[in-house]
């Protein structure tokens, strides 16, 4: 092979390997070679503190395993849920994992990556409730998180609706009757019944189903498309389904995604 043709090859080789991992200094990131993640903390399973005070859940350690797949230094962000968007537009991080349920109406406002992890809102009561159903829920008491999807169902099933900053706020109000239900991700209300120990019970009947996506300001595209990259690639090899399944028992990937809209 002469040196000409030598030298075609590899920069086609090199276009290649560039358009199938792009280069950390190519994601329109603040910081080149650090993805900033916006994280509540607050919210188990998806983000909580783990008994030695290190931040841990399901969006925490399958972000951290994106970042390592992007070469990046993964640096957390503790937010708070009602300043989000606006710290998000502000370009205070890169992106959210602050599991956040894809809409039609946020999708007008941000970008969202693929959907990452498939839930549903399900309903939290004391153990003695007469509440079985989002039908009885019409004239109660009903605690969300402020700002969330949570709240919009409770109204629309015409319960007197309670916000909280936190949604570990609205369960202990819950287990001290100043509400008489929860609406909340099915995936936490199993958890929290699991972990935490408080007098609750979870009805049987989902509200409403729907899948999370990782949030980011519009005008990313490069950065959006290697998070899906790395998504679909670690939910492909089996780290995704080990990562999840050690925290809440099963593999909670969307079988049919919902896709990213393009920009």
């Amino acid at each position: 092979m002469n040196i000409k043709r030598l030298f075609t090859l590899f920069t086609v080789l090199s276009v290649l390997s560039v358009g199938a991992h792009a280069a950390p200094d190519d994601l329109e990131l603040l910081k080149p070679g650090q993805l900033k993640v916006a994280t509540l903390g607050t919210f188990p399973p998806f983000t909580m503190r783990s008994p030695n005070g290190q931040l841990d859940g399901l969006e925490i350690r399958v972000m951290k395993e994106i970042a390592k797949r992007l070469n990046l230094e993964y640096t957390p962000m503790l937010v708070q849920w009602d300043s989000l968007l606006v710290a998000l537009e502000a370009n205070q991080f890169d992106v959210s994992t602050a599991a956040m349920d894809i809409t039609p109406a946020r999708q007008k406002q941000i970008v969202f990556s693929d959907g990452w992890i498939e839930s549903g809102a399900r309903i939290l009561t004391p153990l003695d409730s007469s509440i079985k159903s989002a039908a009885d829920l019409k004239g109660k008491r009903v605690g969300t998180q402020v700002s969330s999807t949570y709240a919009v169902l409770a109204e629309e099933h015409g319960a007197v609706v309670k916000s909280y900053k936190s949604e570990s706020d609205t369960v202990q109000d819950l287990a001290n009757h100043n509400v008489e239900a929860v609406i909340t991700d099915a995936i936490t209300g199993a958890y929290l019944i699991k972990h935490v120990g408080l007098p609750i019970t979870m009805t049987d009947d989902y509200v409403s189903h729907i899948q999370k996506g990782f949030a980011f300001k519009k005008g990313k595209p490069k950065l959006v498309a290697a998070v899906n990259k790395a998504l679909a690639d670690m939910q492909a090899d089996g780290t995704y389904a080990k990562l999840t399944s050690d925290l809440i028992g099963y593999d909670p990937a969307p079988k049919d995604p919902v896709r990213s809209l393009a920009q």
